[in-house]
């Protein structure tokens, strides 16, 4: 299936389409960069809505399995839910390769062993901390043996790109929220946690996120959400109303 196609399975196709082909192209390009085999078994932790786990479903094939986890409740996110977009996504014709469960932590949780690939796509910065990644990335190592990973780069290629990131150090260690970004973390920092786990990486490679709108939505819950600072004061001078670019990001596959 391509990416249009994956899209229209999404329930935020129905009120932007344009928005989740943008969002279904950069994932599918995700899977090419990790090679998905056909018939693969794959854990994909922080699942959120279910993007990257229809990819996944797509790329493994009717004879593959996807099992997406995420700690967040069914409950969580604006205007969809995510309980309400793996529904709709489980009741397409992807369904059958796809189980999502939400309130899950692999950390205290059964999930499953003997994963062919283990996903994590653009969730890290959702970890409350560094040091609970570190150890979930770990816990990953039992649970299967190759590592597929993507997330932003907080350094910025290019000066439009600096919004985005003052987007994200305003909103850095807001304490105990559910908003998008609570401990995020520089490509050197991953690297270091990934070696620390046991994980050997096999290759990284830079992706291209322009097409994204993540930068616009960052923007926003930092105006809206984020403690009064330097970084929030900057970012109210520098960002445009819409169209800002979003930072860089990397993928990897380790074993």
């Amino acid at each position: 299936m391509n990416a249009h196609e994956i899209a229209q399975l999404m329930a935020a196709w129905v009120p932007d389409p344009d928005i989740q082909v943008a969002q279904t192209t950069y994932r599918c390009a995700l899977g090419r960069e990790w090679r998905i085999p056909d018939g693969a078994s794959v854990l994909e932790v922080g699942c959120g809505q279910g993007d990257m786990t229809a990819v996944l479903a797509s790329l493994v094939g009717p004879n593959g399995r996807v099992v997406g986890v995420d700690v967040a409740s069914p409950s969580y996110g604006s205007p969809v839910t995510v309980g309400q977009s793996a529904e709709h996504l489980l009741a397409g014709p992807l369904g059958s390769r796809i189980s999502m469960r939400y309130e899950t932590d692999v950390l205290s949780d059964d999930v499953g062993t003997g994963y062919e690939l283990v996903v994590l796509a653009h969730c890290s910065w959702y970890f409350a901390s560094v040091d609970l990644l570190a150890r979930t990335l770990s816990k990953l190592r039992s649970l299967g043996s190759r590592l597929c990973f993507a997330e932003w780069d907080p350094e910025p290629a290019h000066p439009d790109q600096i919004p985005h990131l003052l987007a994200v150090l305003a909103q850095d260690r807001m304490g105990e929220t559910d908003g998008n970004v609570r401990a995020p973390l520089t490509r050197a920092t991953l690297l270091a946690a990934l070696d620390r786990a046991g994980w050997q990486v096999e290759q990284v490679v830079d992706v291209d996120t322009s097409g994204l709108q993540d930068a616009d939505w960052e923007i926003a819950s930092a105006v809206k959400e984020a403690p009064d600072g330097l970084a929030k004061d900057l970012l109210r001078q520098t960002a445009r109303k819409s169209g800002n670019v979003p930072l860089p990001a990397y993928a990897l596959t380790a074993r």
